[in-house]
């Protein structure tokens, strides 16, 4: 069978099972010609479920789908993804708004490069993406009229939300355990759209390819002495009889 029977049957699969999941016909055409086997192993490609990658969680197609219909890009639009990923999802969405229009940030190196290099094969290489602290977002393209965070936070981070333009949309996994899709528009959540589950954003030095700060070295001799003073009765008494 060939990608885009493939593609046609997870997109119809995602539309009429009893929870559908994909409403719009934006969604709905995107996801049907984004081809989706470069960006993921092809044997799995079309397959609803999430995948490991690098150290990150590729997002199976009906999630990306929630985000999506969620985002609900329109054409020109100007779009931040926020945990480029692989890059299917700003892949979508270049698909919606024009790739021109589409910029994705990621704090992985290593991330970086394979959506760079996915993107160029499935032929959506005028996506920015570039290596950023994601809670920073983009601030050199912004406004943005759309927003995609692909990983959870307690609130929305000042600067995405700095960052929208007047009638923007934030839309990202709002909370700690009990998490849900949410969106945001001029500074307050507006809707939600369910219970999910994402790795929280990262923030510099977090991230699986960070060079280790060597303050982290420091911050353990220093836990460690601080324990050592805090030694008392048997303890020390003990010490002062191994020294003798």
């Amino acid at each position: 069978m060939d990608a885009a029977t493939l593609r046609d049957d997870m997109v119809a699969g995602l539309e009429h099972e009893s929870k559908a999941v994909i409403d719009s016909e934006r969604v709905s055409a995107a996801m049907r010609a984004v081809p989706r086997h470069e960006f993921v192993d092809e044997a799995a490609a079309y397959a609803d479920r999430s995948l490991d990658h690098a150290g990150t969680r590729v997002l199976a197609p009906s999630t990306a789908a929630r985000l999506l219909e969620a985002l609900a890009p329109e054409p020109d639009d100007r779009v931040l993804v926020v945990g480029a990923g692989v890059g299917y999802t700003a892949a979508v969405c270049a698909e919606i708004a024009g790739e021109s229009n589409v910029n994705a940030v990621d704090i992985a190196r290593r991330l970086v490069l394979d959506a760079r290099r996915n993107l160029d094969r499935a032929n959506y290489g005028g996506v920015f993406v570039d290596r950023r602290d994601g809670a920073h977002g983009l601030a050199t393209y912004a406004p943005f009229d759309r927003i995609l965070v692909e990983a959870s936070a307690v609130r929305p981070p000042p600067a995405l939300v700095d960052q929208l333009a007047a009638d923007g949309r934030l839309v990202l996994p709002l909370g700690a355990h009990d998490q849900a899709l949410a969106a945001v528009e001029d500074g307050r959540v507006i809707e939600r759209f369910g219970p999910t589950s994402f790795a929280p954003l990262l923030v510099a030095g977090e991230q699986t390819d960070a060079v280790e700060r060597n303050r982290t070295y420091r911050e353990d001799r220093e836990r460690a002495e601080r324990v050592a003073q805090r030694r008392h009765g048997w303890e020390h008494d003990w010490i002062d009889w191994e020294g003798g």
